[in-house]
């Protein structure tokens, strides 16, 4: 799966399954652009594991809640790489708050990053892919889009909401080489990450507990296991790479079996 000079950008690469993906997609010789909203700590460093490999990445901040910065943000990878061949759309806002929580300042506020932000992104970087005749989008919603569980109502909307995003823009823009993919996770280990840790530290106390909950793990996870970040980042490798050009609108659902329980 060559994709070596590729140039992508992942939003939301400081932390969790962006860093991983991030990271793995610069490790396979793509250039990437590693997007942060507020703090730049994670963003670094995402950015210093991969210059320890000798792999090439910049980082570039925007809130992708708003169009010009997006735009900005966009037009300064272009500038820097020379173009832009993938997109990994994975900001995301999730507040977890019940229904009755949630006011319109909140719903308004995960729409316009989790969703609108999505959809803008896109539009910012159709114009250099449709120059090239290709392009690959991948775009992560989550279980949430499928199977309704007691949980954030409006997060669950707005991945459901990037599903049909998925959907809907993978057939207009099919006719420039344009794919767009889903990606599905379920849940997700991204440890508890700061700007000095690549993983979560485990001490003995919490390897005891874990070996304690193994069995109930294995109830909700037919493989015995919540997913990584390198599960999902290996997953976009494949999207974005030449072997699944013929691959488009797929919603790809990652989560160990979990919704077949």
């Amino acid at each position: 799966m060559s994709m070596v000079g590729k140039i992508a950008l992942v939003t939301g690469a400081g932390t969790g399954i962006g860093k991983g993906v991030a990271i793995e997609l610069a490790r396979r010789g793509v250039r990437v652009a590693i997007h942060y909203n507020q703090s730049d700590a994670g963003a670094l460093h995402t950015k210093r594991q991969i210059d320890d490999f000798g792999g090439s990445a910049m980082i570039v901040q925007a809130n992708v809640a708003h169009k010009d910065e997006i735009e900005r943000m966009v037009e300064t990878v272009v500038k820097h790489f020379g173009g832009m061949d993938i997109l990994v759309n994975n900001a995301a806002l999730q507040l977890n708050y019940d229904f009755f929580e949630h006011d319109e300042a909140s719903f308004d506020r995960m729409m316009n990053i989790n969703l609108k932000g999505y959809w803008q992104c896109m539009q910012a970087v159709i114009p250099y892919m449709k120059m090239k005749q290709s392009g690959r989008i991948i775009i992560m919603s989550s279980v949430h889009s499928k199977r309704p569980t007691d949980f954030d109502v409006v997060y669950s909307m707005t991945k459901g909401g990037i599903r049909m995003l998925g959907r809907e823009s993978a057939i207009e823009l099919a006719k420039y080489g344009i794919t767009v993919n889903t990606i599905e996770p379920g849940a997700v280990d991204v440890g508890k990450q700061s700007a000095r840790e690549s993983k979560p530290i485990m001490t003995a106390e919490d390897i005891e507990k874990q070996k304690r909950t193994s069995r109930s793990i294995r109830d909700k996870f037919p493989l015995g296991r919540v997913g990584r970040p390198l599960d999902v980042a290996q997953l976009v490798c494949f999207i974005a790479s030449e072997e699944s050009e013929f691959m488009t609108g797929s919603s790809i659902r990652l989560d160990g079996g979990s919704m077949l329980l």
